[in-house]
């Protein structure tokens, strides 16, 4: 008896780690700038989405799949919300889709336009938009549902470029 106690006890300890561990990186004034230097020389595929974006969710579980099938793939996701949202509620709906061991990032400022204008002042803050840059540094933007067949004809030109 004492056994399975300890055992859930250390079960609930795991699970409060792991879905903690999982919780997005605030993404607030300057990140843009970090993020593309920790990223800098290697393909990657920045995915914008959020909460409160029908088409964003209904999309995610597709980006969690070609994940899974694309080890290439190194995508970070940024839930770009116009306010800032509950972690756990965006972890719990990345871990939905598959996309729980993914980079994340969250928009944390209220002043949401400012991030925005930060990472392109184009963009009016439409969501989903996908931004792909290559190892060059040079960026091409998907605004709306990404076509996941570009995304992957995107990698193969990256994969043959190496």
């Amino acid at each position: 008896m004492r056994l399975s106690l300890l055992l859930a006890a250390l079960l609930s300890v795991v699970s409060l780690w792991t879905a903690a561990a999982a919780d997005p990186q605030p993404f607030e004034r300057g990140s843009w700038a970090k993020l593309r230097e920790a990223h800098a020389g290697q393909p990657t595929v920045i995915h914008f989405w959020g909460l409160t974006c029908a088409p964003c969710l209904v999309e995610l579980p597709h980006w969690g799949e070609l994940q899974a099938e694309r080890p290439d793939l190194r995508l970070v996701l940024i839930a770009a919300d116009p306010l800032p949202q509950d972690p756990e509620r965006l972890s719990a709906t990345l871990a939905k889709a598959g996309l729980d061991k993914t980079e994340s990032w969250s928009f944390t400022d209220r002043f949401y336009e400012r991030l925005r204008y930060g990472i392109d002042p184009a963009w009016a803050g439409e969501l989903p938009r996908t931004v792909m840059i290559d190892r060059g540094g040079k960026v091409t933007v998907l605004p709306g549902v990404a076509d996941l067949a570009e995304v992957r004809q995107w990698l193969d030109a990256q994969s043959k470029s190496h």
